[in-house]
């Protein structure tokens, strides 16, 4: 500001002013209220922050070397080279990450500046302690991966496989190169094979569906060997279920399944072992028959039922023709046990008689109606049986 000749500048705390004179620097201001003679006009003031602040590189550079002095007292200029990185730290926070091949200066007036260099070339894995303290960042620079308990991590640099990586927490450096980490899950996982239609043995398409269980056993030789594992792994399951219903006619599939479930899964170990993997439990779910082959199908089974039904009921009317038969006998040689099941029948009679009038007279009453009925026979009749 001037006024009447006079230059004033007010320079706060938290702040400095680069005073010029004709555009030539020629002093650093302190805070406070600076006060000259200017009647030509030619001083000029920059008042700048310089708490935690960033000063331009170019103007940094030149003061180091025309104003040594000023250069180191306030300004940490940082360099790094092709293969390095710079953590710069304000009062002991994370504040910047300084690029490979990259000059950057910050104001150490009023602030702690402190550096930390790192070869990426020769610790491209970052330290625990810096993947904590680099939390807060978004940067291309480096990446931050989370392995799980389940989990095998497999680090590549440039496409190569560098090492296998055990459950945790680990951090990158991409500088000069691809970082690449892939996780291998090394769960049990189920894999739904869909209905696919097969022509049988004699010439009926069917449609079959299967479930299996596979587990990644060589995660190495599971990444490497295929791009797509479990697309791999359908399409080998589809072809065995193929190989296994073709030569099979439909009678054959319906009573076999337990049959195919093992051939097919011998096909798959076989070739799975190959891909790092590991089969378990392989089943089919589901044999769906077309519409037509269906209704004959309930018709044979219906058949069926209804001969089972027949036999049984035979067998059943035999049974009960043997067991009268057998009483007859009994009977016919025992004239009490006649007499026993004449009067069950009486009873069974007379529970369904609701009542019963009898009169006395030349018929001789109850007695006689009795002797009547059911009357014994002491001798046998002519021709009994032996």
């Amino acid at each position: 500001m001037k006024v009447l000749g006079i230059f004033t500048v007010d320079v706060k705390d938290g702040e400095r002013a680069f005073l010029s004179r004709n555009g030539r620097f020629e002093r650093l201001l302190e805070p406070g209220r600076f006060r000259t003679m200017d009647w030509k006009g030619a001083l000029a003031a920059e008042v700048v922050k310089v708490t935690r602040a960033e000063f331009p590189a170019e103007r940094a550079l030149m003061f180091e070397k025309t104003h040594p002095a000023i250069a180191d007292q306030h300004f940490e200029i940082v360099q790094t080279a092709a293969n390095e990185i710079a953590l710069i730290s304000f009062d002991g926070e994370p504040f910047h990450i300084v690029r490979p091949n990259t000059t950057r200066a910050f104001w150490k007036t009023l602030t702690q500046i402190d550096v930390e260099r790192i070869d990426t070339d020769a610790a491209p894995r970052i330290p625990q302690r810096l993947i904590d303290r680099m939390s807060d960042f978004q940067s291309a620079l480096f990446r931050s991966e989370i392995v799980e308990a389940h989990e095998v991590g497999l680090l590549f640099f440039d496409g190569a496989m560098s090492e296998r990586l055990s459950p945790g927490r680990y951090g990158f450096w991409q500088v000069g190169r691809k970082v690449e980490l892939r996780k291998v899950d090394l769960r049990p996982t189920p894999l739904e094979v869909s209905a696919q239609e097969i022509l049988t043995k004699d010439r009926v398409g069917i449609r079959v569906t299967l479930t299996a269980f596979y587990k990644i056993v060589d995660p190495e030789k599971a990444v490497l060997a295929s791009g797509d594992l479990a697309n791999t792994l359908y399409r080998m399951v589809q072809f065995a279920i193929r190989e296994a219903v073709a030569t099979r006619t439909l009678d054959d599939i319906l009573a076999a399944r337990d049959t195919i479930d093992n051939e097919v899964r011998t096909y798959v170990d076989k070739r799975a072992g190959d891909l790092g993997v590991e089969i378990g439990e392989i089943g089919v779910k589901d044999v769906i028959l077309p519409g037509d082959v269906r209704e004959l199908l309930n018709k044979v089974v219906e058949a069926e039922r209804v001969a089972k039904a027949n036999l049984i009921r035979r067998q059943e009317e035999t049974a009960a023709t043997r067991s009268l038969l057998n009483t007859a006998r009994l009977m016919e040689d025992n004239p009490l046990l006649l007499r026993l099941k004449e009067l069950e029948a009486l009873e069974k009679l007379v529970e369904k008689v609701g009542r019963i009038d009898l009169h006395t007279g030349e018929t001789g009453g109850f007695d006689a109606l009795l002797q009547r009925l059911y009357k014994l026979s002491g001798d046998k009749k002519d021709g009994g049986g032996e």
